[in-house]
């Protein structure tokens, strides 16, 4: 399916402060059905912003029948321009990652969700992925009592088991996930790679196998359906670009459709309320 790509710079008031946030959009271009709606699916970045191998990876999602919605992650500290996959870069996002509040991280998620429903193209049924940063914050997303948020693949989430996001490095996304504010707000996918990275500048998993059990822990004892997956992979091992030797292509591939799988399950198709127990999964736009 063909894409196009656009963004809307969309007005923030989280701490008090106006400001604006750029949510670039990749959506399906069919000018011969101009009535045709789509399911929506926000895609959030590495601490690098949207650059080139995230983009690609919201443009297959896109090219699948999606309309992707992408936030800038940084922008209370600089432009919409991807951060540059370096030492000064990566010391750059580490930095604006503890200096954002938590309270500016929900507003990023809510104001990409309430512009993919406010789209006359989109259904209002809504998946969500991310990989590193953006792995914690689309699970966050989801356990922030936002109904809308069907289904979530996370990469490699970072700082989850830590509660070390935003500033003050306290976020509390462990502790809403057991006080049950997960139950019944969709299906979850973890996927952590499990090999140590070879880089020198980046010398362990970022989530050990203590963080990896405990995140599992959490989620199955809260009665959370979901799939976590241990892959025989580095940290960042879907980027395709300045990976630092870590790009696994074939597992790359592999794990898309798996997400893919989830998301026309769970979201592009309304499969009502489910037999048996459980909430009916459903947007609330």
């Amino acid at each position: 399916m063909l894409i196009k790509t656009s963004y809307r710079d969309v007005p923030t008031k989280a701490n008090g402060r106006a400001g604006t946030i750029r949510i670039f959009l990749i959506e399906p271009n069919l000018p011969d059905y101009p009535q045709a709606k789509f399911p929506g699916c926000v895609v959030f970045s590495e601490i690098y912003q949207v650059t080139g191998p995230v983009e690609r990876f919201a443009s297959n999602i896109a090219s699948e029948g999606y309309i992707v919605a992408l936030p800038s992650s940084f922008h209370e500290f600089e432009g919409p321009e991807a951060i540059p996959y370096d030492t000064e870069g990566t010391d750059r996002g580490n930095k604006y990652k503890i200096e954002k509040t938590v309270e500016g991280y929900d507003e990023d998620a809510t104001l990409s969700v309430d512009l993919l429903c406010s789209l006359e193209n989109c259904t209002g049924r809504i998946a969500s992925t991310g990989m590193c940063l953006g792995g914690h914050l689309l699970i966050k997303k989801q356990c922030a009592f936002d109904p809308r948020v069907l289904a979530t693949f996370c990469y490699f989430a970072t700082d989850v088991h830590s509660a070390t996001l935003g500033k003050g490095k306290s976020d509390d996304t462990l502790i809403k996930i057991r006080k049950g504010d997960l139950t019944d707000k969709g299906e979850v996918t973890m996927v952590f790679g499990k090999q140590a990275s070879r880089s020198a500048d980046s010398p362990d998993t970022h989530v050990d196998r203590n963080g990896r059990t405990l995140i599992r822990d959490t989620l199955d004892e809260a009665g959370i359906p979901f799939t976590f997956l241990e892959v025989q992979a580095q940290h960042a091992f879907i980027r395709d670009e300045s990976s630092k030797g870590r790009w696994d292509a074939a597992l790359t591939r592999s794990l898309f459709s798996m997400m893919m799988e989830l998301f026309n399950r769970t979201v592009a198709r309304d499969l009502g309320a489910k037999v048996g127990g459980g909430a009916k999964l459903e947007h609330v736009c």
